[in-house]
């Protein structure tokens, strides 16, 4: 057996989300958020061989060269992996992801249907924000999967690297873009785009201001828009965006987001009593009454539309762990743990 798929069987077993190696070092996973050392450890040979086997020669090339490198592949029987290579005091590291080969179900992953009612838009901006290692990407997989099953659509995905892999379905067709790989860059790949008639655009992530200025026109000229941001609620989302505008384009921008905005999910994971991990999420519908806030620069009253919002299927985090508390998945430290506003916390 190669040592990449001895490694990631290894990980498997042990219901691993992450591997990190380094050479010279023990071999370390994530298991339920916690890191677990294993008493193996990766010599130098070992990460020469490994390196080849999950690279190949072209990449691993790029790798010694630039000392980072980001991509994914597929070990057959066993995983999608997303690869991260890097060097840390002089020594060379991996960060490998495993992506199941099996496209998730969203009905699987717990998602409220009031943001699965989202993909049967056909214009708007949606976002899912959270944590690094949040599942982002995969809520977005499951919202895109359910997509591509039940409508007809063109989608076009812009990523880096690819992490779960489409195929055209009986009602609808997918395309997908890898940034260095298809294409130079997302903002290249965005405007070029607006020309390859998509229904959905998914970017991988909305990193700069071009990127983010390309996304809310694509959402504006008639595309339903995915992407993801590193922020922890809707509110903050609002003003990130709005804030990555130089000042005197703000005014412009919040009007922009006022209109173009369809819904935001902010999720993060929580250990739960069962050895697993439960999701917990703020979700807002942008409503009228919400559009009008972000217009009038009362971004910080977001918080209270959600937490009456439940009619249109909003709820802010805090609730959603109190949810999860009450039928005793989580415990009081995570909920507390957890929550931006540990006052909402009910015990």
């Amino acid at each position: 057996m190669s040592i990449a798929r001895e490694i990631v069987s290894f990980a498997i077993q042990a219901g691993s989300s992450d591997i990190h190696l380094e050479e010279g070092a023990p071999i370390a996973v994530r298991v339920n958020s916690d890191i677990k050392i294993s008493p193996q450890k990766l010599e130098s040979d070992d990460m020469d061989q490994l390196l080849l086997e999950l690279l190949g020669e072209v990449k691993l090339e790029e790798f010694n060269q630039t000392a980072d490198l980001d991509t994914s592949i597929g070990l057959e029987g066993l995983s999608r992996l997303r690869i991260n290579a890097y060097v840390a005091n002089e020594k060379r590291c991996l960060t490998l992801r495993l992506l199941p080969n099996d496209l998730p179900k969203w009905q699987d992953l717990g998602l409220p249907d009031s943001f699965i009612n989202l993909s049967k838009l056909h214009r708007g901006l949606v976002l899912c924000t959270g944590p690094t290692g949040s599942g982002k990407s995969t809520t977005l997989a499951a919202f895109i999967n359910c997509m591509l099953e039940t409508q007809c659509r063109h989608v076009l995905t812009i990523e880096d690297p690819i992490e779960f892999i489409f195929n055209h379905t009986k009602n609808s067709i997918i395309h997908q873009r890898e940034v260095k790989r298809d294409t130079n860059s997302f903002s290249t790949a965005l405007r070029a785009a607006l020309r390859e008639d998509p229904d959905v655009i998914y970017i991988g992530e909305m990193r700069d201001l071009e990127t983010i200025q390309l996304a809310i026109t694509a959402a504006e000229t008639g595309h339903l828009v995915l992407g993801t941001l590193h922020t922890s609620s809707a509110a903050k989302t609002v003003e990130r965006i709005v804030d990555v505008f130089p000042a005197d384009q703000q005014e412009q921008a919040r009007l922009q987001v006022s209109t173009s905005l369809a819904g935001i999910m902010s999720q993060t994971l929580c250990k739960n009593t069962k050895g697993k991990r439960s999701l917990a999420y703020e979700l807002m519908v942008n409503t009228p009454a919400i559009g009008n806030l972000i217009r009038e620069k009362k971004v910080s009253q977001i918080y209270s539309q959600l937490q009456t919002g439940s009619q249109e299927g909003m709820n802010t985090l805090e609730q959603c762990l109190n949810n999860l508390y009450s039928d005793g998945l989580i415990t009081q430290e995570e909920a507390l743990g957890k929550a931006s506003n540990k006052k909402a916390i009910k015990f």
